[in-house]
């Protein structure tokens, strides 16, 4: 190259390296960084009945203000049976179904998983897609559970996004639930 050609070359590159760098300083300011850890425990009680099946359990967020739909965290059901049979009783988690199941194809990546045996089981939710997508503002987190043979059960859980300081909160079930609690740390 010979001199004006490298200065032309050194000025075009330098340009373009600051553009890049505002570019990306841009897509960086306008991303919510609202990382926080979501941990949430649910207990599957263990309940004395001639035939115990395991529940279907869904977990998903709506806003407090006016329930409306926020987003799916998790959904456990039978995903062993062949041609995708366990998705038949999906339905029988009424309240999420109407909200969200009917609209969905499962399996859904990272939400769909198996059923729980009885026991306490938890759930790392901070790096769910759902709240990567929330909005600030008040919100609850819900987790339905239906049995076959059994009964169904509904509890929430409320917290606030993005989350500004450590808080837990708990509720109890009564039948097909037990514990569920949900840490939230920033």
């Amino acid at each position: 190259m010979t001199a004006p050609t490298s200065f032309l070359y050194l000025k075009v590159t330098c340009m373009q390296l600051r553009y890049s760098m505002a570019l990306g300083s841009a897509v960086a300011l306008s991303a919510p960084a609202w990382a926080a850890d979501l941990q949430l425990r649910v207990e599957v009680p263990r309940l004395t009945v001639a035939e115990y099946h395991t529940p279907y359990v869904a977990v998903w967020l709506q806003s407090a203000a006016d329930q409306k739909f926020a987003g799916n965290l998790a959904v456990w059901y039978d995903v062993k049976k062949r041609d995708n049979a366990g998705t038949k009783w999906l339905k029988d988690m009424r309240s999420w179904w109407r909200v969200s199941g009917r609209a969905l194809e499962m399996p859904v990546d990272g939400v769909s998983g198996a059923t729980r045996a009885p026991g306490e089981h938890t759930l790392n939710l901070g790096n769910a897609k759902a709240l990567a997508e929330l909005p600030p503002g008040q919100y609850e987190l819900l987790i339905e559970a239906a049995r076959e043979g059994g009964g169904r059960e509904v509890v929430k859980v409320p917290f606030a996004w993005p989350v500004k300081t450590a808080d837990s909160s708990s509720v109890k079930g009564e039948h097909e639930l037990g514990a569920v609690s949900l840490s939230v740390k920033p």
